[in-house]
């Protein structure tokens, strides 16, 4: 029986380190971590950090750029918090927020916010603080003034971040045609649209949007296109 050993190399050259660091940086669209260097990497980055005297001191030798914390924005945060919690279709836990399900780790959320805790309140906060959210009410009088006008719009076409999220929520992350959702099936991905379309008079307003996969809402469109 023929054993194929994976053996510890002593003597890397500094050049190899660089090239298998440019090697996993190519691989992702995402800052390059500790993390995920050590998912995809063929070295230690504990090792590599301490040969460099820092992993950013590594990278920078490498010419990958450094993303620091300063870098990331509190939007990039919450995005990516939100891309998380669509997948996963709850709640993310602490220890689930790491390559490649999260961009960042719950310690670049902690380091921001202080707690992850508090992240998670500021995103629910962000998330309910959206100027486009139009009650549906609002625009039911709306409509009751202008039947005897021209058909004129209450609310903008385009269906915000944190709009969009709350659908996602109030539908359960779950295509309303269908029934697929990505916590049940890897590769789904959920579009919100409009029901009625705004085209034709639908407003963006909650009781006049849906969740619908990928390719429930092509075909959706396809229909009324015809």
């Amino acid at each position: 029986m023929k054993f194929n050993l994976k053996l510890n190399r002593r003597n890397i050259s500094d050049d190899e380190i660089f090239a298998d660091i440019k090697r996993v940086a190519e691989l992702i669209d995402t800052p390059l971590t500790q993390n995920i260097y050590k998912e995809l990497g063929q070295y230690s980055p504990s090792n590599i950090a301490r040969r460099f005297k820092s992993w950013n001191k590594a990278l920078e030798l490498a010419n990958i750029p450094v993303k620091t914390h300063r870098d990331i924005s509190q939007i990039d945060l919450f995005r990516n918090l939100e891309a998380v919690w669509v997948q996963l279709g709850r709640q993310p836990k602490y220890v689930e927020m790491k390559f490649p399900l999260s961009k960042y780790t719950s310690a670049t959320y902690e380091k921001y916010f202080g707690k992850w805790n508090s992240a998670l309140e500021s995103f629910i906060e962000y998330i309910g603080n959206d100027d486009q959210v139009i009650e549906d009410q609002q625009v039911d009088e709306f409509e009751q003034k202008n039947l005897s006008e021209k058909r004129t719009h209450k609310t903008k076409r385009e269906i915000s971040d944190r709009l969009r999220f709350r659908i996602l929520m109030r539908d359960g992350f779950t295509c309303k045609s269908c029934g697929k959702s990505p916590v049940k099936e890897l590769g789904v991905e959920l579009h919100v649209d409009h029901i009625i379309p705004w085209s034709k008079g639908g407003e963006t307003i909650p009781k006049n949007l849906e969740t619908k996969c990928k390719k429930c809402n092509l075909g959706k469109g396809n229909a009324f296109n015809k």
